[in-house]
């Protein structure tokens, strides 16, 4: 493919992630999160991003019983607050278990994988210069890769090809 057609291409990227989004599957009780590191003018992910992530989520999903995570610090100080914050929100209403949080690099091999597949994709751009740029081509990355692994519900046909998946989020 040239790559004037992706250029051209990139900018639906959030309406067709939106659209991916509406027939995504549930999402279950356990969760594995992890962090990458993506440049976007030298800069790299901080506490206050992995906060805002983490009550979108949250917000979105609803909670989960567990999270598991990798060795990283950030996270669980991100899941500690947003999981506390959640609690006296609703303290009125009903009483919220903590969120369990199973720390293990091991755990998180599944996603680590995940990983190579962007950077794979990004390095021969050298970073990015902005952050919606960022924002708009890893969000076609991911949504490219959960159509493959038939991550979103369609009433006609339950398993479709990439190109049927594609077509019926263009259409």
């Amino acid at each position: 493919m040239d790559h004037a057609t992706i250029h051209r291409w990139v900018r639906y990227s959030p309406e067709l992630l939106d659209r991916f989004n509406r027939r995504k599957r549930a999402v279950h009780g356990k969760w594995h999160i992890d962090e990458t590191y993506i440049k976007v003018r030298g800069q790299r992910r901080n506490l206050s991003v992995a906060k805002r992530f983490l009550s979108r989520a949250l917000k979105r999903h609803g909670r989960p019983e567990r999270i598991v995570i990798g060795a990283s610090q950030t996270n669980r100080e991100a899941i500690v607050t947003c999981d506390t914050t959640d609690r006296l929100r609703a303290r009125s209403r009903r009483k919220l278990t903590s969120i369990s949080i199973r720390q293990s690099q091991y755990l998180n091999n599944r996603i680590e994988q995940d990983h190579r597949a962007i950077k794979r994709r990004i390095r021969p751009m050298l970073g990015f210069k902005s952050m919606d740029s960022a924002r708009v081509i890893l969000g076609g990355i991911e949504m490219i890769h959960m159509m493959r692994e038939q991550q979103a519900i369609y009433a006609r046909n339950p398993q479709p090809s990439l190109a049927e998946q594609f077509a019926l989020l263009a259409a």
